[in-house]
């Protein structure tokens, strides 16, 4: 079984279904420059910098043991890797998006993200395909995109992920981590 820390702040949004997320955090001291990017493009979505594993989705509260099982196997089958953000990339004009590209650990996103997915809880129809990034813009001026892609197509940082994180949301608060899962056991 996965060694995890628990992190059950994040209450869910009622007494039926609940929103959740998983993601891979930024660590210091790229995330809070990332998300002060974010928050200065004038973006309304500002949360945290991450690599998104799983969007939102809304699940039963009744599947969420079952979800976090299902986490947990994931996790031990998966061994900590490297993920190096380099430059930026944007999804313009198909979405008003600019990111942090992933330069390496592209393929060990794509596998925890389709492991993730293989629950039949979080099986949903992607609107396009999984493309591992870390959002630093999205649904703000043209001007502000141009900026954030400007001032960040020379970052770099290298880091190992050693977890995943399981984000809930209540419908009434932001984004609470809920539960880590170390890679590897």
């Amino acid at each position: 079984m996965a060694r995890s820390v628990d992190r059950r702040d994040g209450a869910p949004g009622s007494d039926d279904v609940i929103q959740i997320g998983i993601a891979v955090d930024i660590p210091e001291p790229w995330g809070a420059r990332l998300t002060r990017r974010r928050i200065e493009a004038g973006d309304p979505q500002a949360v945290p910098a991450h690599v998104t594993l799983l969007g939102p989705t809304e699940i039963p509260v009744a599947a969420l043991p079952a979800v976090e099982a299902h986490l947990a196997s994931i996790a031990v089958a998966h061994l900590p890797f490297t993920l190096h953000l380099r430059g930026t990339g944007t999804f313009r004009p198909v979405t008003q998006v600019v990111f942090v590209a992933v330069a390496a650990g592209i393929s060990e996103c794509e596998l925890l993200a389709a492991a993730i997915r293989s629950a039949p809880e979080l099986h949903r129809e992607a609107r396009f395909p999984y493309h591992p990034h870390v959002t630093v813009a999205q649904d703000v001026a043209p001007e502000a995109l141009d900026k954030a892609y400007e001032d960040l197509a020379d970052f770099s940082a290298m880091f190992e992920v050693e977890s995943f994180t399981l984000f809930s949301h209540s419908g009434q608060a932001r984004w609470q981590p809920r539960r880590d899962f170390r890679l590897g056991g």
